[in-house]
């Protein structure tokens, strides 16, 4: 396998991946960080902990008085 194919595909695999932790919820901690470290350096960054704690109350409103929230 040439080495531009095989980047290709490894590539194409990190995305697949990524579509598919976003459909299930899943948040990507990689990106997060990435982005924090070039369009906010000097912010804090939060640990994996933090960071899915405050993904997961985001998405189904933890502290709500609604309950469970599906969208």
């Amino acid at each position: 396998m040439t080495t531009s194919l095989k980047d290709t595909l490894l590539g194409c695999r990190k995305r697949l991946r990524e579509g598919a932790r976003l459909m299930i919820g899943v948040p990507d901690y990689d990106t997060y960080v990435a982005h924090m470290r070039e369009a906010h350096p000097g912010h804090p960054v939060m640990s994996y902990a933090e960071f899915f704690r405050e993904r997961q109350s985001a998405r189904y409103g933890e502290g709500s008085t609604r309950g469970f929230r599906c969208c």
